[in-house]
């Protein structure tokens, strides 16, 4: 598992290890991690041109390092210092007696359009606020030019605990990142300006309690539900799906086909579209009347497509089960009803609906995804998955949020909401946590886009269709299925 920490609680390690070693160990460190990362991804260090942005923080002192160290290779290396009264005092000696220059005053501009590589270490992970005016016109001459460029530790203008951008910000090929990695380079919209991501170990000694985690094939072999011999259907678990409408039919069968596909024994469906569920899958088990009739079930899924039907919802939500709410069942559902409740909620908006929920505007959910799903969670004391090129999984209570980044743009496509509901719903049925289930139904999910689509469109059955590869896909090849 992948896990990122505060500022704050990376500052506080800092300091504890820097009180053990001695000075200027710590950058060292960080400095020869950044040189060798660089000497990477030129391939030939000899005769290249690199040019630092050195700003007035540490991480300025890490490029210096850095560049001290590609010089002495035989790359030549030019410091452009954004702030000259300021700047790290050692690194820039050490960059001088390894045969770097030095620009204060213009110069900069020729330079990086003519470099081999750009390190940028303007703003450390202290920065707030968005770039100065010099800065981004600096920001503005590395976009224009042909470079390959390396952030040092996150890429400067991004907010390092929330994923925010505000103004400009550099957009890195690669980010070399230091004892931990920072929210803001999982989260986007800050995570597309990070390019690949390269951590780096310095020692740092980190709280157990991460601020972000991002699951990995391993965490989610170990959570998904795998029968045993003395497994029947209903120790599987039952999820119980309310969704479709007679102008949205098509979302109960993509809801039913992801939920079919997550590891509960059994479907229950409840709605108007029973015909097309048992058209396209007859093991489905479907209801004349309303979610209290259906039957017995660990969990349900209600919203997708269900028009204006509110009373159903309600049902849902006072029944004493595990319950996802999607789509048209957020707009729905009372909030008052999702926070009394005792049973685990899952609520699976995308910005739009979030927003909705909050009371402003999309462009700000979207800005500030990291601080909108912490606030839906509290608000509502439920469980949120915010869908988005990365999902975000908040429990509230205190835990770390959880990140997902395994899709792909092409599952922006209609219909593929419905079909990761009944995912998430399934393994909601089958005794996973409301966080479990929306982080590993938005892992899979994400794979199982990514099968289906191979670099071209795709549609949302399609998706449905790739989740038994993906489910595989994430055990070691010895252990298909532990």
């Amino acid at each position: 598992m992948r896990t990122a920490y505060s500022v704050e609680t990376v500052r506080t390690a800092e300091r504890e290890l820097m009180a053990r070693l001695p000075e200027g160990a710590l950058m060292q460190r960080a400095a020869a991690g950044l040189a060798a990362a660089c000497a990477d991804l030129l391939g030939r260090v000899y005769g290249s041109r690199v040019v630092l942005l050195v700003g007035s923080g540490d991480n300025g002192g890490d490029a210096l390092y850095a560049g001290a160290r590609l010089a002495r290779r035989g790359a030549g290396v030019a410091a452009v210092l954004l702030a000259p009264e300021r700047t790290h005092e050692g690194g820039l000696a050490a960059l001088r007696r390894a045969g770097g220059t030095v620009v204060r005053d213009g110069g900069a501009e020729e330079l990086v359009l003519r470099a081999d590589l750009v390190v940028d270490g303007i703003v450390g992970i202290g920065g707030k606020g968005g770039l100065r005016p010099e800065a981004a016109a600096l920001v503005a001459v590395v976009e224009r030019s042909r470079a390959a460029v390396v952030a040092v530790d996150l890429p400067s203008g991004v907010e390092a605990d929330t994923g925010e951008v505000l103004g400009a910000a550099v957009r890195a090929d690669l980010t070399v990142t230091f004892g931990t990695h920072k929210p803001g380079l999982l989260i986007d919209p800050a995570r597309e300006y990070a390019g690949s991501v390269r951590l780096v170990d310095i020692g740092l000694e980190l709280p157990e309690e991460a601020e972000l985690e991002a699951l990995q094939d391993v965490d989610v072999a170990r959570l998904l539900p795998v029968p045993s011999a003395e497994s029947d259907k209903y120790r599987r678990g039952v999820v119980g799906i309310v969704a479709g409408s007679a102008r949205y039919p098509g979302a109960a069968v993509l809801a039913v086909a992801g939920a079919l596909r997550g590891g509960a024994g059994a479907v229950r469906y409840v709605g108007s579209a029973k015909d097309e569920v048992l058209a396209r899958f007859p093991e489905t088990l479907v209801s004349d009347g309303g979610p209290r009739k259906a039957g017995r079930v660990q969990a349900w899924v209600a919203g997708p497509g269900v028009g204006d039907d509110a009373d159903a919802v309600a049902e849902v939500l006072a029944a004493d089960v595990p319950v996802l709410v999607d789509a048209d069942g957020l707009r729905l559902a009372d909030r008052d009803a999702v926070r009394g409740r005792t049973a685990p909620t899952l609520m699976t908006p995308h910005a739009g609906e979030a927003a909705a929920l909050l009371g402003v505007r999309r462009e700000e959910v979207e800005a500030g995804r990291f601080a909108a799903v912490r606030e839906l969670a509290a608000a509502y004391r439920a469980t949120v998955l915010l869908k988005g090129s990365t999902t975000l999984v908040a429990a509230g209570g205190g835990s770390a949020v959880r990140v997902n980044a395994t899709g792909t743009p092409w599952l922006a496509t209609a219909g593929s909401g419905d079909v990761l509901s009944g995912l998430a719903g399934s393994l909601l049925a089958a005794g996973l946590s409301g966080r479990d289930a929306g982080s590993v139904a938005a892992y899979l999910h994400g794979l199982a886009g990514r099968f289906a689509a191979e670099g071209a469109p795709t549609v949302a059955h399609a998706v449905a269709d790739e989740l038994p590869a993906a489910w595989r896909g994430v055990f070691p090849p010895a252990h298909p299925t532990r």
